[in-house]
C-alpha cells in the first residue's frame, strides 16, 4: 500500500495541470493510524464532489466491544461518530479556496432520528470504523490547485479524524450516555408486546416541534403527562423508573378540539418507530416498529392490488381483486394503502381523519338508509377495523375531530385538552349508547394472497447506464420516471429516499423476473443489506451518495408506487 508521502509527491507533481490529472490519485494511502481511500475523483471542480473514505482499524480506534456488540448500540455509536465528525469539519469547510465546489468537505448531516447510514460503518467482529465523506478537489478554473488539496488532506482531515474516531480522544461519559440511551429505548421496544402495548409516551416528553420546517423541540412547550388510568411504569436498565402513557393493542381513538394536540400526538407516534437523540423531547416515545401511517393519496399509481376487502362491484365491472389505475381516487388509494401495509407486515395503523377519504372511512346511518348497501361499492373502514384487530391482530390509533361513529367501535378513547391527554372511554361510550350505532357486517375478513410477481421493464435489460436522481426527501427518479413519496410520511431523511432508489434499481436488475412475489423480493433485498450493508446496493462499484436505512414498510411503499 502507498503511504502519505507518495500521495504528497503525486499532488506536487500534478499541480497546475489539467483537472483530469487528479484521477491518478485514486487508491489507498496509509496515514499513520488510519487509511485514506480516494474512491472516486470528480470530473471537474463544478461536478459532484470526489468520494473519499477513512478506515481506522479496530485496534487503533480502540472502542470497547460492549459499545457496539448489538445492532441498536452499533447504530447509535455510528450515528454519534457521524455527528461528531460533521461538527468538526464545519470549521474547515471551504477553507481551501478555488472554483466551483473546491474546498467542500461534507458528510451526512443526521437529523433528530438515529438511522443506520452508509456514512459510518463499524464492523462488529473487529471494531474497524469506515467513514465516507465528500471532498471538492480544489482548482483554479479547471487547473489543478493541489496545494489547497494538501491543506485538506494533511492539515484539516487528520485533525478531524484524530479528534473523532479514536476512543481515547473522546469523552467516555458522553459516549456511554449515548449507548445507555439506546439500550433504554431498545428495552421499551422489547416490553411493548409483552405488556400488550403498541406505543409508550413517557411523562415529561416534549411532543410539539419548533415549527413546521424544524423537527427540534418547541421551547416552553407543555410537557406530556399520562392519564392516570393509562399510566404504565417501566424500570429501564440505566435511567431507572420511567412512567408514561401506554397505548394498548386494539382500537384507540384520539379526540379533542382543534389545536389541542391531537395531530401532534399522532405525529410523535408516527416517528416513534425510530430512536431519537438526547434532548429531542421524544427520546422515550416508542411505537411498534412496523406501525404504518395510512392516508388517502389521490393520483397515485396502483398495480394489481387486491382491494376487494373494501371496494367491490364497481359499475364499470373493473376487477378490484387485481386493481390497476394510473390515477387513484381518494377511496381507492386509501384502500390500496391499507392492503399494502398489511402485506408489508404492519401490526398498527396510524390514521388522521383530516388526511383521509371520508367515503372510505365511514357512511353514517342516514346515508345507509338513503343509499342501500347493495348500491354502494365501498365497504368503509369502520366496518372492517374491529375484524382486522380481532382476526388479524392489527391495531389502529386514529385521530377523529368530527365523526363520533368510531366511539362505538373503539376500545380506548383519549381526549386531548390543551396538549394534556385525558382518558374518556367510559364517558364517550355512555354518550354513544344514546345514538344508534352503525350496522357492522359479521363476515370474516379474508386477506388477499399477496401473490404479485413484478417483472422488470425493458429499460433494465442490458442497460449499464441507469439514471438515478434523488429529489429531496419526497421523490426520486429512476430512468426518467419519478417515484412520488410525498405521502409516505414516515420517511425522515433524503438519504432514506436515495437508499430506496438504489434498492428499486437493484431489485429490478436482480430479482424482478416475474417468478418471485413482491414479498420474496423485499425479503431477499433486506437480507442482503443486513448481511453485507447498504454498500451492497452499489453492485460492486462505489456508492455515489450516502444512504440511510428505510424500514421494510417504506420499501414496500416505494415499490408499490413505481409505475414501471
Amino acid at each position: 500500500m502507498k503511504n502519505q508521502a507518495d500521495l504528497k509527491n503525486l499532488l506536487n507533481a500534478i499541480n497546475r495541470k489539467s483537472y483530469p490529472a487528479y484521477k491518478d490519485t485514486r487508491g489507498s494511502y496509509q496515514f499513520g493510524s488510519y487509511i485514506l481511500n480516494i474512491d472516486h475523483v470528480q470530473g471537474d471542480p463544478f461536478a459532484s464532489p470526489s468520494k473519499v473514505s477513512i478506515l481506522v482499524k479496530g485496534e487503533h480506534a480502540a472502542f470497547p466491544a460492549n459499545l457496539y456488540d448489538a445492532p441498536h448500540k452499533r447504530i447509535a455509536l455510528q450515528d454519534y461518530l457521524t455527528r461528531l465528525f460533521h461538527q468538526r469539519i464545519e470549521k474547515y469547510n471551504f477553507k481551501a479556496k478555488g472554483s466551483g465546489k473546491s474546498g467542500l468537505i461534507a458528510i451526512s448531516r443526521p437529523g433528530q432520528e438515529i438511522l443506520e447510514r452508509s456514512a459510518c460503518k463499524i464492523t462488529p467482529k473487529t471494531g474497524d470504523i469506515l467513514l465516507r465523506l465528500e471532498i471538492g478537489f480544489p482548482a483554479n478554473g479547471r487547473t489543478i490547485n493541489s496545494m489547497e488539496l494538501i491543506k485538506i488532506l494533511y492539515d484539516f482531515l487528520p485533525d478531524c479524524v484524530e479528534e473523532t474516531l479514536f476512543y481515547k480522544r473522546l469523552n467516555p461519559k458522553q459516549v456511554t450516555s449515548v449507548i445507555h440511551l439506546a439500550e433504554d429505548q431498545q428495552y421499551i421496544r422489547e416490553q411493548l408486546d409483552k405488556l400488550g402495548l403498541v406505543a409508550f409516551v413517557a411523562n415529561g416528553s416534549i411532543l410539539p416541534r419548533e415549527s413546521g420546517v424544524s423537527s427540534r423541540p418547541m421551547k416552553q412547550a407543555i410537557p406530556f403527562v399520562s392519564p392516570q388510568s393509562m399510566e404504565v411504569t417501566m424500570t429501564l436498565p440505566h435511567k431507572g423508573e420511567v412512567k408514561g402513557m401506554g397505548i394498548s393493542k386494539g382500537i384507540t381513538l384520539i379526540v379533542g378540539g382543534g389545536y389541542h394536540g391531537k395531530s401532534t400526538l399522532l405525529k410523535a407516534l408516527e416517528l416513534g418507530v425510530y430512536n431519537h437523540i438526547a434532548g429531542d423531547g421524544r427520546e422515550y416515545v416508542i411505537t411498534s416498529p412496523s406501525a404504518m401511517k395510512i392516508r388517502a393519496e389521490d393520483g397515485r399509481s396502483i398495480r394489481n392490488t387486491d382491494i376487494s376487502m373494501f371496494i367491490n362491484n364497481l359499475p364499470n365491472k373493473k376487477d378490484t381483486a387485481a386493481f390497476c389505475t394510473e390515477d387513484a381516487s381518494g377511496s381507492t388509494s386509501q384502500a390500496a394503502n391499507v392492503i399494502e401495509a398489511i402485506e408489508s407486515g404492519t401490526t398498527l395503523f396510524l390514521i388522521d381523519e383530516d388526511t383521509c377519504a371520508t367515503n372510505f372511512m365511514i357512511r353514517d346511518e342516514l346515508m345507509q338508509r338513503v343509499v342501500h348497501r347493495d348500491q354502494e361499492p365501498i365497504t368503509p373502514f369502520i366496518e372492517r377495523v374491529q375484524a382486522l384487530y380481532q382476526q388479524q391482530e392489527i391495531s389502529c390509533i386514529m385521530v377523529a375531530g368530527s365523526s363520533g361513529s368510531y366511539f362505538h367501535v373503539a376500545d380506548s378513547i383519549i381526549q386531548m385538552d390543551r396538549y394534556i391527554p385525558k382518558e374518556i372511554t367510559a364517558f364517550a361510550k355512555e354518550e354513544a349508547s344514546r345514538f344508534p350505532g352503525l350496522e357492522i357486517p359479521s363476515d370474516d375478513v379474508v386477506l388477499p394472497d399477496f401473490h404479485r410477481t413484478p417483472k422488470a421493464g425493458r429499460d433494465f435489460k442490458g442497460n449499464d447506464r441507469i439514471k438515478m436522481k434523488t429529489l429531496g426527501k419526497d421523490a426520486f427518479s429512476l430512468n426518467r420516471e419519478t417515484i412520488d413519496l410525498r405521502y409516505v410520511e414516515q420517511l425522515v431523511d433524503s438519504e432514506q429516499t436515495t437508499a430506496l432508489c438504489y434498492m428499486l434499481k437493484y431489485a429490478m436488475l436482480h430479482y424482478c423476473d416475474g417468478r418471485h412475489t413482491l414479498y420474496q423480493i423485499v425479503d431477499t433485498l433486506l437480507k442482503l443489506v443486513e448481511t453485507k450493508g447498504l454498500e451492497a446496493l452499489a453492485d460492486g462499484s462505489y456508492l455515489s451518495a450516502n444512504l440511510a436505512m428505510p424500514r421494510r414498510q417504506e420499501v414496500f411503499a416505494c415499490f408499490n408506487r413505481y409505475r414501471g
